[in-house]
């Protein structure tokens, strides 16, 4: 029998949504009739917008047609329309973007991971603890030594890969301008590469909480952005997404050369990626549009409006927290400083509200809680309520 890849032996033995999952299930069998109200997954509840539904359908029909059905993508990068569309949306918030820069993807979550392929063995890794597990695991897979550090160390390995997210899964805490800024410059001084997370800018209401990373000085040479409309509008189950690589990103070879990271990375797109469909591709091209923008701002106002309902309870009973204003997820301390896989036990069984241990994020989550705002008004009041009542 083949040997297998021993980096998997050094994985936890059990994924945090899977664990969770699984305490769900079982809580369910022995309470059947129990309500059950999930605030833990960030998975949204509002449908797709009008707007994306008609272009989808739309282009389902040009594939039923010989004369315009589509097959694979050529290029491998995405359809033109929806990159000229991406770089388009950059423009409107001030960052400049080339279409050619961009890379079309079923999600931020498979490019956060598959990105790492790129990148030698031996290639130091740090990590913002807390931090999304795939950031982690996808380097322990590839037999990286990955350092965790604080959100805000600005303190990035010499010749490796810094993971930052902004907002932040799971604290929703955003960067400044200035913050961001001492990234990158670190980042410049030790040769690393930063690999941005921003799959929840359209969350940032605040102005001086910069909605790209390539909207800081020299980011280009140092930086690529993933991005996703999962949470932005709606497309966790349809699974659209794009990653940005400037042409400036090199990386050292084995005889000395600097080599492009964007040749790279397509290169190992064309090897191991078909592409996102056409008519996703279509659907996600209406996001982008005044009225698909418009619409999509109504559901990510919906969610705002709950992560407020959120905030107000914990501020009514004292509870420390972050997020919420940038972002779908609110952090807080758990009551009596509890450990957060026993809260969220007591919050299961006691409130029968599902939430997310901030230990599954990394070691400064002991004691730490997530919720998220992707839930109706109606249930986010009732689980509010239920939360009071177990204080």
């Amino acid at each position: 029998m083949p040997k297998l890849n021993q980096n998997f032996l050094n994985l936890k033995q059990n994924y945090l949504f899977i664990e969770i999952s699984k305490r769900v299930n079982e809580f369910k069998q022995a309470n059947p009739d129990a309500d059950l109200i999930r605030m833990g997954i960030g998975d949204v509840t509002l449908p797709l917008s009008p707007s994306v539904v008609e272009a989808g359908k739309k282009a389902f029909d040009e594939m039923g047609v010989k004369e315009t059905f589509r097959g694979y993508e050529d290029s491998g990068r995405g359809y033109d329309f929806l990159r000229d569309a991406v770089s388009g949306y950059y423009k409107s918030f001030g960052a400049d973007v080339p279409a050619d820069e961009i890379f079309i993807s079923d999600g931020a979550k498979s490019d956060s991971g598959n990105i790492s392929d790129i990148f030698a063995s031996d290639c130091p890794v740090t990590v913002t603890d807390p931090a999304y597990p795939v950031y982690v695991d996808s380097n322990i897979m590839g037999g990286r030594k990955v350092t965790l550090t604080d959100f805000d160390s600005y303190d990035a390995p010499q010749n490796g890969i810094v993971y930052l997210c902004s907002p932040n899964n799971p604290t929703g805490e955003a960067y400044t301008l200035e913050q961001l800024q001492k990234w990158v410059d670190s980042a410049l001084k030790n040769n690393s590469v930063i690999i941005y997370d921003a799959a929840y800018e359209a969350f940032i209401t605040e102005s001086d909480k910069p909605r790209s990373i390539f909207l800081t000085a020299n980011s280009r040479k140092c930086a690529i952005e993933i991005c996703s409309l999962s949470k932005t509008a709606g497309f966790t189950g349809t699974r659209c997404g794009y990653t940005v690589i400037p042409k400036e990103v090199m990386l050292d070879a084995p005889d000395g050369l600097k080599t492009p990271l964007i040749n790279l990375w397509s290169r190992r797109q064309g090897s191991k990626f078909n592409g996102v469909s056409y008519p996703v591709q279509r659907a996600a091209e209406a996001v982008f549009t005044d009225e698909g923008q418009r619409q999509t701002r109504e559901a990510i106002r919906a969610y705002q409006e709950n992560a407020e309902i959120i905030m107000n309870t914990f501020r009514d009973c004292g509870v420390e927290f972050t997020g919420g204003v940038n972002s779908p997820y609110i952090w807080f301390v758990c009551p009596n400083n509890m450990n957060s896989w026993d809260f969220f036990d007591l919050l299961l069984t006691k409130a029968n509200v599902v939430g997310t241990p901030g230990e599954g994020f990394g070691k400064n989550g002991k004691n730490r809680f997530r919720l998220t705002s992707f839930n109706t008004k109606e249930n986010t009041l009732e689980a509010m309520k239920r939360f009071k009542n177990i204080l």
